[in-house]
């Protein structure tokens, strides 16, 4: 019997984006949300170990949903929420900060320190008062100015996303993580007739195929 699956549950969301057999959907989901960010399109991506390091035994030990690096050595930490509660931001900076670290061992110099950029994707609103659905936080000056340009925290609000036409990648990406659930694989929508897209697909019935997954 086939289940309905959506595709912000964690281990669906971890085989979609964190998968090695689709390593080709976590490269074109970077590219499409960080498009106007990288300077020229990712060509490869190497998904790492979710397990950040600690430093200490005392350290705080974080996992990641999706840890991964590109070619040019910048890293990307890809994660789903659910939920929102009050400290959620600062988990999000934390993750953020964490990752950024860790990138030095002793005696490393900071200009070996790569940009990171972390996104998130909120099932529910984060920020109420606010009706964009995408928000884009750098270390940035009273007058925009940036401290250092070594990427930054998306958050992407899913509650809020609520674009009938589909025009570029990232919204086909968010579209897709909105409406997952209640779409049929026999009659797809034409925004998701695309190679990525029917991959994703297939990916969701795999798991609707398997009640006990």
């Amino acid at each position: 019997m086939r289940h309905p699956i959506d595709p912000k549950i964690d281990c669906v969301f971890k085989a979609l984006l964190g998968s090695e057999d689709n390593r080709n959907l976590l490269l074109h989901f970077l590219n499409a949300i960080l498009a106007q960010e990288l300077p020229a399109p990712l060509v490869g991506v190497a998904i790492l170990n979710p397990y950040n390091e600690r430093g200490h035994r005392a350290d705080k030990l974080s996992i990641v949903d999706i840890k991964a690096r590109d070619d040019q050595s910048r890293l990307y930490q890809i994660e789903i929420q659910l939920l929102s509660f009050p400290d959620l931001p600062a988990r999000i900076l934390y993750g953020w900060a964490e990752l950024y670290r860790q990138q030095l061992q002793r005696g490393q110099d900071y200009d070996q320190l790569r940009p990171t950029y972390a996104i998130w994707l909120l099932a529910e609103a984060l920020l109420p008062d606010d009706a964009d659905y995408a928000h884009r936080y750098r270390l940035r000056d009273d007058q925009g100015r940036a401290l250092i340009d070594h990427g930054g925290i998306w958050l992407l609000e899913l509650s809020k996303f609520t674009v009938a036409r589909v025009v570029t990648e990232q919204q086909r990406w968010l579209k897709f993580f909105t409406d997952g659930e209640r779409l049929d694989a026999a009659a797809l929508p034409p925004w998701m007739q695309t190679d990525e897209m029917r991959q994703a697909m297939t990916t969701l019935i795999a798991f609707s195929d398997k009640e006990r997954a």
